[in-house]
């Protein structure tokens, strides 16, 4: 079973999927393929994995190492599965782009990965990458399964989907973490462990459509009165907005209030700043993630690649489960980033959705939905747009399709003219220079 690992500087994560699966018996006679362009972090993610390998102490895991593009087939050569947790253009310049440019049109942003100007320009400068990823993947591993980890999810598991012929799954956490976050903050845990639930949609806008106790009672009514309890105000004061979403529209959302404050045109809005501190909003806030992450990384990184004693636990990540199932043929569930084939119904066919999928030795098995709640669908389906026209503009480098993507983005629309989206996009094209294709 050979693992080839896109994107491995990313050390913590690169600990958190590839310690899950050392730790997993049933996946055998291991090669791990570690792949980046970052001859520094290739090095830590290769020292540490050779702690928690030795550690571990199975003897059929080897870990290799592969830099750069002139490496890039080697590394894939003959893999059964890729994962893939690249990020193209890094914290600096790119993500620093994205944030300061649209500032200067007034159009503020929290998270800027999944939607919004900042999702369309992360997608249009990484699907060139996984484009070319796939190109050689169909040459040297045509029969590969490559676990997408990297966002803006929908746009680039949507476009490998449909544009190439990988079989690919898109892979977030924020499902499996969902209603446990929910019932603690709201102090239902007597519910954490004694519930049942399920979730539909899209990536970061997946609905909870149901959580029950396992007697079958509905725990929505309750989750919905204790939200709007003055009393639990201190535990729910970062998730408002999701909570806001709930009480207006029905159902709770999978991703993080200051993820959900970007998708939809009511809560970021210059014309009423009072909303950011009403619903507490953190603007900037995946800046102040990097930067932190920056200044800490000099003792996480003593603490990962020089550690003798270095362990590991299983972490909530689907990756070692579905490819135990792959070689096992035991099925397990996970909720994973398909191509909509008629899997939820009142959701466009080119869309990528978020549904449960059972994975077995056939690969990815999507479950039917049916219809959601038609708020909910209408809803994911301003999103949809967005992601459906920066797919465009990457297959056909028309910027034409960048422009539309931006103006039917529901935060962006709701900021800014025509003129000045315009305007926008352009200054951004310019700003992200070589690490964007040539639109015409």
């Amino acid at each position: 079973m050979k693992i080839t690992f896109l994107g491995a500087g990313s050390t913590v994560f690169a600990k958190n999927v590839l310690g899950d699966i050392m730790l997993t018996e049933q996946i055998k006679e291991i090669v791990i393929a570690l792949y980046d362009i970052d001859a520094e972090r290739l090095d830590d993610s290769h020292n540490m994995l050779a702690n928690l390998l030795r550690n571990i102490g199975r003897k059929d895991v080897l870990i290799e190492k592969y830099l750069g593009l002139s490496e890039l087939e080697k590394a894939l050569d003959g893999a059964d599965v890729a994962i893939n947790a690249i990020q193209v253009g890094g914290y600096k310049p790119s993500t620093v782009i994205d944030f300061e440019i649209p500032k200067k049109y007034g159009l503020r942003q929290t998270i800027a990965d999944t939607l919004g100007i900042g999702g369309i320009f992360r997608a249009l400068r990484t699907i060139p990458v996984m484009k070319h990823f796939a190109d050689v993947m169909e040459k040297v591993c045509p029969g590969v399964l490559f676990l997408n980890y990297t966002n803006p999810m929908a746009m680039l598991t949507g476009y490998m989907l449909r544009y190439t012929p990988i079989k690919t799954i898109g892979l977030c956490h924020s499902v499996q973490v969902c209603a446990d976050h929910l019932l603690s903050e709201l102090k239902m845990d007597e519910y954490v462990e004694k519930c049942k639930w399920r979730i539909a949609g899209i990536n970061h806008q997946a609905w909870l459509l149901e959580i029950k106790d396992l007697n079958g009672n509905d725990l929505y009514p309750e989750i919905k009165r204790r939200s709007k309890d003055p009393a639990l105000y201190e535990s729910i004061k970062h998730d408002l907005v999701r909570l806001e979403i709930m009480n207006t529209f029905g159902y709770y959302v999978t991703e993080s209030s200051e993820h959900s404050a970007e998708y939809l045109p009511y809560f970021i809005k210059s014309k009423y700043p009072e909303l950011i501190e009403r619903y507490n909003i953190p603007l900037d806030e995946y800046i102040r993630r990097c930067e932190a992450q920056i200044a800490n990384w000099v003792k996480l990184r003593e603490r990962l690649t020089s550690n003798a004693n270095l362990t590991h636990e299983f972490s909530h990540e689907y990756a070692s489960g579905i490819i135990k199932a792959y070689v096992t043929d035991k099925p397990y569930r996970v909720h994973g980033n398909v191509l909509n084939t008629n899997l939820i119904t009142n959701l466009p066919s080119k869309a990528c959705v978020e549904v449960p999928c059972l994975i077995d030795r056939n690969g990815v098995n999507p479950c039917f939905v049916g219809d959601l709640p038609e708020q909910c669908a209408a809803l994911n389906r301003t999103n949809i747009n967005v992601q459906l026209l920066t797919i465009e503009a990457a297959a056909t480098l028309k910027k034409e399709y960048i422009y539309m993507a931006a103006m039917l983005d529901p935060h962006t629309s709701a900021e800014l003219s025509i003129d000045e989206i315009k305007s926008l996009c352009d200054d951004l094209i310019e700003a992200h220079g070589d690490f964007l294709p040539k639109f015409r």
